[in-house]
């Protein structure tokens, strides 16, 4: 049986290590992720990350891990911004506000798919012009759900997370081990 990551995120694979897993193969599924009209941020999050884990190709004992995590401003979706200046846009919305982090996860074997996902309310604090410009130019937003990574300079823009720490890095740890455990992966192994 081999652990197949679906994902291009080098944070997953870092907190898969967290649990002793290194994936057998990484294999980034490419598909489309725009919302769909009027969709809302879960049931989004929830079915990027189901269309994800169908898209890797795998033999029928392997088992496909993938994960999708998205920003929610309300019922808007903060995705990845495709330059700086929508990130600026985000993370001044972002700005005095809480926001809710969604990461779902999805592991396949075979034809069964299991999905779980992980839901974290955080605060941003205000953005003088520096921090923000100094944010930009850290390059750190690129590729971010929200324009922001937690892990990284960002984290000394947020004063406050109610959640999974690991939900907001984008693969809560807790709920990974549980659904790997539940489709038959021993996460849990005698040494």
């Amino acid at each position: 049986m081999r652990l197949i990551l679906g994902s291009a995120s080098p944070r997953r694979k870092e907190l898969l290590a967290q649990l002793g897993l290194t994936p057998d193969a990484v294999l980034p599924p490419d598909i489309n992720e725009d919302p769909q009209a009027r969709e809302l941020p879960r049931p989004y999050c929830a079915r990027i990350a189901r269309e994800k884990v169908l898209a890797v190709k795998a033999g029928p004992e392997d088992v496909v891990l993938c994960a999708d995590t998205t920003v929610a401003l309300g019922r808007r979706i903060l995705g990845k911004p495709a330059n700086a200046g929508e990130a600026a846009a985000f993370l001044t919305l972002l700005g005095g506000r809480r926001h809710e982090v969604i990461t779902a996860v999805a592991v396949r074997r075979g034809d069964r798919i299991l999905t779980r996902e992980s839901v974290s309310t955080v605060k941003m604090k205000r953005l003088s012009d520096a921090e923000l410009n100094t944010y930009l130019a850290s390059n750190d937003w690129q590729g971010k759900a929200g324009g922001y990574g937690i892990q990284g300079l960002a984290g000394a823009l947020i004063p406050w997370i109610q959640g999974s720490f690991t939900g907001i890095m984008g693969l809560p740890v807790a709920e990974t081990a549980v659904l790997l455990e539940a489709i038959g992966y021993p996460v849990w192994r005698q040494a």
